[in-house]
């Protein structure tokens, strides 16, 4: 047989019965308070400053001056022709630049550490001075990266290796945020291995990354961090490295997400909010007011929330998407008692999913980290027409912790082709479903309370 509210009767949870709609109105207000960043007209070529699309020629300092060159002109494009760049060293934005790649224009980024000079960022919510990301900028405004030309972090050979070195100084990062070490005693980069971002934006405003293509980071592909009015749309990824997450709101909002194409060895987009103490106390600087829409999902888990979001998530709208291939996790929602905060506020819409793992994930214990003295709140999450072909795992997963449950989850029209098994609740309450099934080889664990 199929389940459907018969689950929902074992379980003593109650249905609703009017289809629940994302809240248009507050989608369209996110979307209109977005300012596109305004470029003068200045437009400037790279290879007037000496670059040679020639794969083989340093590029590092005539993409410096191009950049300084519209500096002292208030801004302006800088174009990248056809041809394959080598630069070893970062991109550093100035305000008011659209940094265009012309279609068969590829910019690769070398890997020698030493040409990477430490610049002050985060590090899986964590803030300290590491190794400058690919393209970096901080407390910048109307920045734009654009064209049909590919960034490559040409990761693979070199930064990838550093993934098993880099335990001892992630577990350092932590120490300095629970003990409170100030950020300017947080010094990485010569004898430590944490990977830089491919591409970051700090304390900056009116942001758009459009059509270009991703490829090869050494860790997170974009990350957004305290920054504000935000559009990432068009953009296609093929980054398979370690971490290679999508991209990584953090602190940040006023997003659009819109027409991406991702296929990335993680996370296609991971909300973050800062970790533990440090994130606590950045509360007034949640991540929030987010827009997803007709995104194409490819990796390891297409939306995550979490786990490092101890300033909070709030507002979060994801529509209209789809996946393909096998995911790990499809919609997953993660917190551990350490983080504290809130998740909050997220809705989700006409998602349609292949295989996966798990289908639906939110679990506020997890990996079963944290001492306890910091449970975070998840609650007021609707999931509304929802389809996966199969659940190798299962279907639908929700735990909160025992002193904080997670709370006014609804589910209404999900489908799930079939499971291994169906549901798994655990310390939740006023969990509500409508038109829920999951497959005919789905079981009941006796895990659900």
């Amino acid at each position: 047989m199929k389940f459907r509210v018969v689950i929902f009767l074992l379980v003593s949870m109650h249905c609703f019965s009017q289809t629940n709609n994302l809240p248009q109105d507050e989608v369209e207000a996110i979307v209109n308070r977005i300012q596109l960043p305004v470029i003068p007209n200045f437009k400037t070529s790279v290879i007037k400053y000496g670059a040679k699309g020639d794969s083989v020629t340093n590029c590092k300092i005539a993409f410096d001056k191009a950049m300084k060159a519209c500096e002292k002109r208030n801004g302006g494009t800088i174009t990248v022709p056809k041809g394959v760049y080598t630069i070893n060293g970062p991109i550093h934005f100035v305000s008011n630049v659209n940094l265009h790649l012309e279609t068969g224009a590829k910019i690769r980024f070398g890997s020698n550490p030493t040409d990477y000079p430490l610049v002050l960022t985060s590090w899986e919510g964590t803030m300290l001075y590491n190794y400058s990301p690919m393209i970096y900028g901080n407390n910048l405004e109307n920045v734009a990266i654009s064209g049909n030309g590919i960034i490559d972090g040409e990761a693979k050979e070199t930064w990838n290796k550093w993934k098993s070195l880099e335990k001892k100084d992630q577990l350092l990062t932590r120490d300095m945020n629970h003990n409170n070490v100030p950020v300017q005693n947080r010094i990485f980069g010569e004898g430590h291995y944490l990977r830089p971002q491919l591409i970051q934006f700090v304390n900056s405003r009116n942001i758009l990354i459009e059509d270009v293509q991703i490829e090869d980071a050494p860790f997170w592909c974009v990350h957004l961090l305290k920054s504000k009015s935000i559009t990432i749309r068009g953009v296609k990824y093929n980054a398979h490295n370690y971490n290679n997450d999508g991209i990584d709101p953090e602190n940040s909002s006023d997003i659009l997400i819109e027409n991406v194409k991702f296929n990335n060895g993680d996370d296609n987009i991971a909300i973050k909010s800062g970790r533990d103490d440090e994130g606590r106390s950045n509360a007034h600087m949640p991540s929030e007011n987010i827009v997803i829409r007709n995104c194409e999902f490819k990796g390891l888990h297409a939306v995550v929330i979490g786990s490092e979001m101890s300033a909070g998530v709030r507002n979060v709208y994801v529509k209209n998407c789809k996946a393909s291939d096998y995911l790990k996790r499809g919609l997953y929602i993660k917190t551990n008692s350490d983080r504290g905060s809130y998740i909050k506020d997220i809705y989700f819409l006409n998602i349609a999913f292949g295989k996966v793992e798990d289908g639906i994930y939110i679990t506020a214990n997890y990996h079963g980290e944290g001492g306890g003295l910091f449970p975070s709140k998840i609650s007021d999450i609707s999931f509304s027409n929802i389809s996966f072909t199969e659940a190798t795992n299962t279907g639908i997963v929700i735990e909160g912790y025992p002193n904080k449950k997670v709370e006014n989850i609804k589910l209404d029209t999900i489908t799930i082709q079939s499971a291994k098994n169906a549901l798994t609740l655990t310390n939740t309450e006023n969990v509500s479903f409508n038109e829920v099934v999951i497959g005919n080889k789905a079981t009941i664990p006796s895990a659900v309370k």
